[in-house]
């Protein structure tokens, strides 16, 4: 047993603690599948993105592993790519590359693709005596209640995810929101796109959304650093916290947007050119994947147009 601490300071420190998670583990790819994984289709419809809106640019926000950067690069050559990460700089990178702990100031697509949901939050639960911030002991994952929430977190409870019923949970996004206002805040001219699983004012789950992942299977969210820790993002509370124009759309309305369908080749395709019929039937079950309503198609994206036009996406 150790001193249980709110979950915000034990959520950040196992990930991200020289000892936590995002420092030692084998990267995402070993834990959990994304976008990224799922299909290459992915990576093309972020350079459609960006050439649409006269960008060369494309920063990686939580890179992990560097995917998404090698296939960009292997797409187009021509692109500038930058990886955001804590852990090291994949070896398999192109040297032309770069790989930074920090959001750089930069022009072009910021894309932030299941980012926020690494972001700490303190967590609250309404109990007899009203809401009351949730400790956590870091070695066990056992949970015990807590002073009331600071008033800011008061206040954005109220607006965003208002608790009126005892046992109500709720994940305070106020720190993701000041993550994403940061990060926008370094795009000079450009686009910044927010892509996570997410949950809107009015429909929040009861519970919260708070869980953990070790090798590809739902675990306990233990803050010792031996697995991932997340929950879902109030993307419309991001989306408050940046002034100018944007967008919130589900990624299967944004992909299809972007040119990715599901629709199968067809079959006359496999007698004339059978290499060719298994390749867009490839693609046709890797584009279903990404555009799932009920799984990856039902993540969202938030979109701010910062200097240039937003896309049209929906």
């Amino acid at each position: 047993m150790s001193t249980p601490v709110p979950w915000r300071e034990a959520w950040e420190a196992a990930l991200y603690r020289p000892w936590g998670f995002y420092r030692h583990s084998a990267g995402p790819s070993a834990h959990f599948r994304t976008s990224v994984h799922a299909s290459p289709l992915f990576a093309g419809a972020i350079l459609r993105l960006a050439r649409s809106a006269g960008l060369d640019t494309v920063v990686d926000v939580g890179a992990g592993g560097g995917e998404l950067l090698r296939e960009l690069s292997r797409l187009d050559p021509g692109l500038r790519l930058c990886g955001v990460d804590l852990g090291a700089r994949p070896t398999d990178l192109p040297d032309r590359t770069s790989w930074t702990e920090t959001v750089p100031e930069v022009d072009g697509v910021l894309l932030a693709n299941e980012w926020l949901d690494n972001v700490a939050c303190d967590v609250v639960e309404v109990t007899a005596d009203g809401p009351r911030v949730v400790l956590v002991d870091p070695a066990t994952g056992m949970e015990s209640v807590g002073p009331p929430p600071a008033p800011a977190d008061r206040e954005w409870l109220d607006r965003w995810w208002p608790l009126t019923q005892p046992g109500q949970r709720a994940e305070v996004g106020r720190s993701r929101d000041d993550a994403w206002a940061a990060a926008v805040g370094r795009l000079g001219r450009g686009l910044a796109v927010a892509v996570d699983y997410f949950h809107s004012v009015g429909a929040r789950p009861y519970d919260g959304t708070l869980t953990g992942y070790r090798h590809g299977r739902q675990v306990d969210p233990v803050p010792d650093g031996s697995c991932d820790i997340t929950a879902h993002v109030a993307l419309d509370a991001c989306a408050a916290a940046v002034q100018g124009a944007h967008l919130l759309v589900p990624q299967r309305a944004a992909l299809r947007a972007l040119g990715v369908h599901g629709g199968r080749p067809p079959r006359a395709l496999a007698s004339s050119d059978a290499p060719a019929y298994l390749a867009a039937l490839t693609a046709a079950g890797e584009a279903a994947e990404l555009t799932d309503a009920g799984g990856l198609g039902g993540f969202g994206w938030l979109v701010h147009a910062v200097g240039v036009p937003l896309p049209d996406l929906v």
